[in-house]
């Protein structure tokens, strides 16, 4: 077993153990420092790989577990998908966590997700091109917001400074959906075009055939038309000179 084997193995058994701590994280960040571009890229693509995976395994094992215990392992996951560079995996986590902390924030006044919270995560959506995760995001951030009677517009400044915050992740959502709708047309385009390509291809064929078949037709026209000229150029100097057509017939 090679060292990044070793490490890699260790690692898993970190996790496997519910390690989910810092010195774990720390352990991490250790495997990432390479000498060379190549190898950072192959330990780095090899790491995502084995998050991913792990990730899920874990996720799925701590469905029966406190919402404290299911957030700190989705803590835990967003640290280390950060220190690897996947951005998709990180925002994905960082949504569910803001989301079950949103659903259970009635009975525990703890887990309320503050504004400023949402907001940052859609400005990380929106920069990092998430689009459909950054409008999914919006719509159900303002209707936390603005279903919270602890967010309820008023004259103080904080409720000033929600205003600000409702109004930037409105505009966000606006820029999210649009791109998500350009998106959606260019691939639309994009389909449509490759489509229209391949059909064009595939029609090629038939249409040298056709311009065979029709080439042939009419090179077999002319030559008629020729043969039926010269039969005609031969009456007539047949008919201008009988001689011709005696002399023939007795050679």
């Amino acid at each position: 077993m090679s060292h990044s084997d070793e490490q890699l193995s260790f690692l898993r058994s970190l996790i496997h153990g519910r390690s989910f701590s810092d010195a774990t994280i720390r352990f991490l960040e250790s495997l990432l420092v390479s000498k060379d571009v190549k190898s950072f890229i192959e330990v780095r693509s090899s790491l995502t790989d084995f998050l991913r995976s792990e990730s899920l395994s874990v996720i799925r094992s701590i469905a029966s577990k406190t919402v404290h215990e299911k957030l700190l392992v989705l803590e835990f996951f967003v640290r280390a998908f950060a220190l690897v560079g996947d951005q998709q995996s990180c925002l994905a986590l960082r949504y569910e966590a803001l989301v079950m902390r949103e659903l259970k924030s009635a009975s525990c006044r703890w887990l309320q997700v503050l504004p400023e919270e949402w907001l940052r995560f859609v400005e990380d959506a929106v920069r990092n091109g998430f689009h459909a995760v950054a409008e999914k995001a919006c719509e159900n951030a303002l209707s936390c917001l603005e279903n919270n009677d602890d967010h309820k517009p008023g004259g103080d400044m904080v409720s000033k400074n929600l205003k600000s915050i409702i109004s930037e992740i409105t505009r966000l959502r606006n820029c999210a959906m649009t791109s998500v709708s350009s998106r959606s047309v260019q691939v639309q385009t994009a389909e449509y075009l490759k489509r229209k390509t391949t059909e064009q291809k595939s029609d090629l064929p038939n249409k040298q055939k056709r311009c065979l078949a029709s080439t042939s037709f009419r090179n077999g026209i002319k030559r008629q038309n020729i043969r039926k000229l010269h039969e005609h150029q031969s009456l007539l100097l047949v008919s201008e000179h009988p001689n011709l057509r005696s002399n023939d017939q007795f050679d």
